[in-house]
């Protein structure tokens, strides 16, 4: 819809329709766990914009509830299934956008289909689970994956009063982190009450249990938060190239290899700016980016995607988890001959009240001490600093070039040396030193 909306800021002419197979658009997936905590208590409040608001504001012709069954680029056609007609209809196009999204991974377990079986994706998953959590029948809630929904999901079950056990069939949880930094999120999370079991496979699920390669585990209800995967089965079937992880192959300005075919969002591939290469980022951040893009594109205008380098942030109760960049193990598998290093110091000044710890650990290529990436886990006013980082990378900058930065400090937002600053100066010093060492 943000495609949609941006080709109509340019083209007042455009006769725009947009196909959905839910009956909503535009809400914010990413609120879905605070709903079901309560820290949102309308789920309207997730709702940006409703499809009569598309239709009366921007004359975008919002059809819900049709599924978009086939693509034919040849012919210029789309075949449509109106689901509350049951009829089946084709409709034309000069250009089509496909911005399919993701789903959830669901594998083909024994009792996968259950209906204590939760999926966290749509609003009408998200009424599910408030229900449920909110009937007073719910005790014991078991999460199977430790990656941002599921340690999302696990504290708003925690919130509400619920046991809450994470499973995950990694040796640790976020393993978008480093195994050090992933093992500073599970003691914050044993901490916080929540039963964490690390390389424990799930085998199936019964009412009541989860049965476990370490045993069955009673639970009163089961959430899914083994990640995503692109839903580009449309754009295969009709020819489309496919990329990375099985996500759409776009170009910088979001067209696909099929004239008239642009694609956007979280069934496309983003370019990582450090990796350089295509990789499949599934995050609202992105896929609005892409959408804008798109939009201006199919307007008339140009507009091309920057790229991605690898952003995100979370937080589990009162601990802050945020990464950016590359790993010191992704820096590896890229081939990077890199240097890591690890501060922990007070986010804030040291004698100011609330001064929690914070942990960076920062990533160099050795040679030039280029940044290569950061992860931060730590308490108040610790995540947000991962976007000094990203900055930092869309620029090219070196660790010599981040210690020099210009950042505010006063005793309530941070020590004379930002934590960031810190952990580029241990890096520039590990780099430093290897030349040193290389000199003599």
């Amino acid at each position: 819809m943000s495609a949609a909306s941006g080709a109509r800021r340019r083209r007042p002419d455009l006769e725009i329709v947009a196909l959905e197979r839910t009956d909503r658009t535009s809400y914010a997936a990413c609120g879905i766990p605070y709903h079901v905590g309560g820290l949102v208590p309308d789920l309207e409040d997730l709702v940006a914009r409703t499809p009569q608001e598309f239709r009366e504001r921007q004359r975008i012709d919002v059809r819900t509830r049709h599924e978009v069954l086939a693509i034919d680029p040849e012919r210029g056609r789309v075949q449509v299934r109106d689901i509350e007609r049951s009829r089946t209809f084709e409709l034309g196009y000069d250009q089509v956008l496909v911005a399919t999204g993701a789903r959830p991974l669901r594998p083909p377990l024994p009792g996968i289909d259950l209906p204590q079986v939760h999926g966290v994706q749509t609003l009408a998953d998200a009424e599910r689970l408030f229900a449920r959590i909110t009937s007073g029948e719910v005790r014991r809630v078991v999460v199977v994956g430790g990656g941002y929904i599921g340690l999302e999901m696990a504290e708003a079950f925690l919130l509400r009063g619920a046991s809450v056990t994470v499973l995950d069939i990694a040796p640790q949880v976020m393993r978008t982190l480093d195994a050090d930094m992933a093992e500073l999120v599970a003691e914050a999370m044993r901490r916080d009450g929540i039963d964490v079991r690390t390389g424990v496979g799930v085998e199936g699920f019964e009412a009541g249990v989860v049965h476990t390669a370490d045993g069955p585990l009673p639970a009163d209800l089961i959430v899914l938060g083994l990640g995503v995967v692109p839903n580009s089965e449309l754009a295969r079937d009709a020819g489309i190239e496919l990329g990375s992880r099985g996500a759409i192959r776009v170009d910088r300005r979001q067209r696909t290899g099929t004239d008239g075919v642009w694609a956007a969002g979280d069934c496309a591939e983003s370019y990582h700016l450090v990796a350089q290469r295509f990789l499949h980022v599934a995050l609202g951040t992105v896929a609005n980016k892409q959408g804008r893009v798109a939009g201006v594109n199919l307007g008339g205008g140009y507009a091309t995607f920057a790229g991605v380098v690898g952003t995100a942030i979370t937080k589990v109760c009162d601990t802050e988890i945020a990464r950016t960049g590359l790993t010191e193990l992704e820096s590896a598998e890229a081939g990077f001959d890199h240097v890591a290093v690890t501060v922990t110091t007070p986010a804030l000044a040291h004698y100011y009240p609330g001064a929690d710890p914070m942990t960076v650990k920062m990533v160099a290529e050795r040679e030039t001490g280029r940044l290569l990436g950061a992860q931060i886990v730590g308490g108040r006013a610790a995540g947000k600093r991962i976007d000094i980082v990203a900055t930092a990378l869309h620029a090219g900058m070196t660790v010599h070039e981040v210690l020099d930065l210009d950042l505010a400090y006063a005793p309530p937002f941070s020590g004379v040396w930002d934590p960031v600053a810190l952990a580029a100066r241990r890096a520039a010093s590990a780099v430093e030193a290897d030349r040193a060492a290389g000199a003599g």
